[in-house]
């Protein structure tokens, strides 16, 4: 009886939990641009406010600077604003990290690599893993990494931030019919939900 108790109780925490970290995140979120709008405007509209207008400011910020990252012609103001992240030691490999694992799930035009899920199974092998391709050519990167004739797999790692590179021959992989965000959302709860993402 007791052990029945327990997992009906651990059935409802687990129910609980992502509910309530998502709403308490989303809650921090809108607190702190609640905060924020009122102590822009607050000095030109006084007391008048209304609630939820941090939000809309947040967004309209967030859609304009995505309308300035579009344009061709801001990308000079754009390395200008970066050169205080891309030139101190430091910052410029924290910056550069993340930027470049951003841009990776950014969304691609026409002209570019589509990024791709794939299974990774070397041959001979029962052992299979999903990973994502980083780089399809090594052209342009110096000495023997630049001769290689392979691809890049990224193989993110369960219930943690981190993960291996591995440079494996073209037909050790296998493309997945899957987005790079249910592969990485799946791969950090080690795949055990088996519900997919309809969208």
């Amino acid at each position: 009886m007791k052990s029945r108790l327990t997992q009906i109780f651990l059935r409802g925490l687990l129910a609980f939990l992502p509910v309530a970290l998502t709403l308490y995140v989303l809650y921090l979120f809108v607190a702190w641009t609640e905060r924020l709008a009122m102590g822009l405007i607050r000095p030109f509209i006084g007391d008048f406010y209304l609630p939820g207008l941090g939000i809309v400011i947040a967004g309209s910020l967030i859609f304009g600077l995505g309308m300035l990252v579009s344009h061709p012609g801001f990308s000079r103001v754009l390395a200008w604003a970066e050169l205080p992240f891309t030139n101190l030691p430091v910052v410029k490999s924290i910056y550069s990290s993340l930027k470049n694992f951003a841009e990776y799930f950014a969304p691609h035009g026409k002209d570019q690599p589509q990024q791709q899920v794939v299974l990774l199974r070397a041959p001979g092998q029962d052992m299979s893993i999903v990973g994502l391709v980083t780089r399809q050519n090594f052209s342009g990167l110096p000495g023997a990494l630049g001769a290689l004739d392979q691809v890049a797999v990224y193989l993110p790692m369960g219930y943690m931030i981190g993960g291996y590179t591995v440079f494996v021959p073209r037909d050790w992989i296998t493309p997945i019919d899957m987005s790079v965000e249910e592969a990485m959302r799946s791969s950090l709860i080690a795949w055990m939900s088996s519900n997919r993402d309809p969208g």
